[in-house]
């Protein structure tokens, strides 16, 4: 620690560090108030003041390592506090260090120091909050595997102690794991787990919205965009009371909806309301140029929003899911709009228009000959593509077809008589 000389645990001392100069002179005060060998309840209440405001300062300072090794320095502390107390200090400072940039593997460490120590001291309630957080950062260190595995065992042992609200962020959490891993059915059988285990206790706001949040991305992912954007609508509302960063990812996630479902043209209108006007900047700006890209049916606009707002766009893993189907969806069009005034036209013309390779030209028209989406064939000979008219279709042929099909079921049933009158 930083010096051998102990300041006494009092609110004077807490003042005297909150006063000094710099931020290192009040960490060096603060450490010594917590070498103050008193265990006096008043003592340890000050002691738990000075590691708040000793997290604070070392995170501002960006002293991640030194967070750590404060964890192991207070071991003695924990023994002689409640366990409640040490929960709540242990998950402030893995808190701390998460405020802290580019610290995910020291993070990672951290918990499963903290894991082992929690084992051997055997406070359970602590160990399993620290596994939860710890399966949360193998997840986004896109370690699925360890991350599953140590879930599994997690979830098992917290049903067995019946604890709901962490029951909840488990099952929320093998959710996303699930659903990072493409495996849909698990990812929603996982996400109904959770919404059981919520409907039995209080959930606070911020976990609902975690809840609408997943349940309208997995909506989203099987192409039910309407029920998606409520979903999206209900945890903005929730995240925006709180002014909860997350709330400008709702609110992105609903202008997708909006168009996914063709409704561009109120992408604009939501971002001009009273809750978007919140959150305006590159996230919003960017779901403005694709749906402006989308209204138009311009590919080059859509692209170049691609090019202008990769971040916002092909970064975030939930848009870029459906940009690719977007991009076919709007390249169909693209290519409709073009070939609706021929009856013929050569394909290099096409792609020339489109400004694409004309084999990727080719290659979508012939996709969409089979999928049906307009009657022609393509000459690759005379590399041309012949348009046919839409056929329409005689009333007389299906009405021909169920009168045949009715006299085929009067004949059989005329053959079941006969057959019982000769028997």
């Amino acid at each position: 620690m930083a010096s051998s000389s102990f300041l006494p645990a009092t609110t004077d001392s807490i003042a005297l560090a909150l006063e000094a100069k710099s931020p290192s002179e009040s960490i060096s005060i603060l450490y010594r108030i917590l070498e103050n060998p008193s265990t006096s309840l008043e003592s340890l209440r000050i002691k738990e003041q000075a590691i708040s405001n000793l997290s604070n300062f070392l995170t501002q300072e960006k002293r991640g390592e030194d967070l750590r090794s404060l964890l192991t320095q207070l071991r003695p502390f924990f023994s002689v506090i409640p366990k409640a107390k040490t929960a709540k200090i242990v998950r402030g400072i893995i808190d701390a260090v998460a405020k802290i940039p580019d610290t995910s593997d020291l993070q990672i460490s951290l918990c499963k120091e903290m894991v082992e120590w929690t084992r051997a001291e055997k406070r359970t309630f602590l160990r399993q909050r620290v596994e939860a957080r710890l399966a949360s950062l193998l997840m986004e260190n896109k370690e699925y595997s360890e991350a599953l595995a140590l879930l599994s065992g997690l979830i098992k042992e917290v049903r067995k102690l019946d604890d709901k609200l962490l029951l909840v962020d488990i099952d929320l959490l093998e959710s996303k794991l699930h659903f990072s891993l493409r495996n849909l059915p698990k990812a929603k059988a996982s996400l109904t787990a959770a919404r059981t285990a919520a409907n039995s206790i209080y959930v606070p706001p911020a976990q609902q919205g975690t809840i609408d949040l997943q349940s309208g991305i997995l909506h989203a992912e099987e192409k039910d965009y309407k029920t998606a954007y409520s979903y999206f609508f209900e945890a903005f509302e929730a995240f925006n009371t709180l002014s909860d960063p997350r709330a400008v990812y709702s609110l992105k996630y609903m202008l997708l909806c909006k168009i996914m479902v063709n409704q561009s043209d109120d992408v604009a209108g939501i971002i001009s309301s009273k809750a978007g006007l919140l959150y305006l900047g590159p996230e919003l700006d960017a779901m403005k140029a694709v749906a402006d890209a989308h209204s138009k049916r311009s590919l080059k606009s859509f692209e170049s929003a691609l090019r202008d707002y990769k971040a916002q766009l092909e970064e975030d893993p939930i848009v870029h899911r459906h940009l690719s189907s977007l991009y076919d969806t709007l390249l169909e069009q693209n290519l409709c709009r073009l070939i609706e005034p021929y009856s013929t036209v050569e394909i290099a013309h096409i792609a020339e228009l489109i400004e694409l390779p004309i084999d990727h030209v080719e290659k979508k028209l012939s996709q969409m000959i089979l999928d049906k989406k307009f009657a022609g064939t393509l000459d690759q000979g005379a590399g041309c593509l012949v348009i046919f008219e839409d056929p329409k279709s005689d009333a007389i042929f299906p009405a021909t077809l169920d009168t045949i099909s009715n006299i085929g079921k009067v004949v059989d049933s005329l053959y079941v008589r006969s057959a019982r009158i000769m028997a």
